[in-house]
């Protein structure tokens, strides 16, 4: 069964970040910068939380709060849904839809070493989807 390693090994595992003292200011322009909807938030190394688009959506914009002062700790999303770099798949994508979120950092032996989005597990499934295709077709067409 293929695993996260997989998608990592193809997307690679660098991780764009944020300090929990980043501004909601300072974050949304580094995840527009980089084209991203959601940036880990490392304290010291270590996974602290996600702050993602949904999160300035909820916990900034609808909560009248200032951008440019308030601090990503105090909007955040924690504790974080995370997964490991041998976790399957299709266990990713179930708890993905089951939790609702589009970013699963993910963690190994305490430190982070990737993150996956649904669009990354589409596109590995798409792929191996339309191999699977091919290969059978391959069959067909040698059977005539």
């Amino acid at each position: 069964m293929p695993t996260v390693r997989e998608i990592l090994a193809r997307k690679g595992s660098d991780v764009v970040s944020v300090p929990p003292s980043a501004t909601v200011l300072e974050a949304a322009h580094l995840m527009n910068e980089h084209s991203i909807g959601g940036v880990p938030v490392l304290s010291d190394g270590m996974l602290a939380g996600i702050f993602t688009e949904r999160d300035v959506l909820r916990r900034v914009v609808v909560a009248g709060r200032d951008p440019a002062t308030t601090a990503v700790a105090e909007v955040m999303t924690a504790p974080v849904v995370t997964c490991g770099s041998g976790t399957r798949i299709e266990e990713c994508a179930a708890l993905m839809t089951a939790r609702r979120i589009r970013h699963l950092p993910v963690v190994d032996e305490g430190a982070l070493a990737g993150i996956i989005t649904i669009g990354d597990i589409l596109a590995f499934q798409v792929l191996e989807q339309q191999t699977t295709i091919d290969y059978m077709n391959s069959l067909v067409y040698d059977l005539r």
